[in-house]
């Protein structure tokens, strides 16, 4: 995957760059729904495994805190998490 970005990034012709650029950028956003709802469920099968959070995100190849976002039922940036109580902002 890693390779065909890179040679999206190689393209000489900058219109043609950025247009390819813009088709991986939409085709992605597509995508993403389904590819977090699918992490998400292995995050909590794993979970019922009783695995802990660091070897969830080990196995899932994530950060251990999109692991506890994850299991809080955080999702979205942290501008959409609930404040703790006595919270200023």
């Amino acid at each position: 995957m890693s390779q065909a970005l890179d040679a999206v990034e190689q393209i000489a012709d900058l219109e043609a760059r950025v247009r390819a650029k813009s088709q991986v950028m939409a085709e992605q956003v597509k995508r993403n729904k389904t590819w977090q709802k699918e992490r998400r469920d292995l995050v909590f099968d794993l979970k019922s495994e009783g695995l802990s959070y660091r070897k969830i995100a080990e196995r899932v190849g994530t950060s251990l805190a999109t692991v506890q976002d994850i299991l809080r039922g955080y999702s979205g940036s942290g501008t959409h998490r609930p404040r703790k109580e006595g919270a200023t902002g």
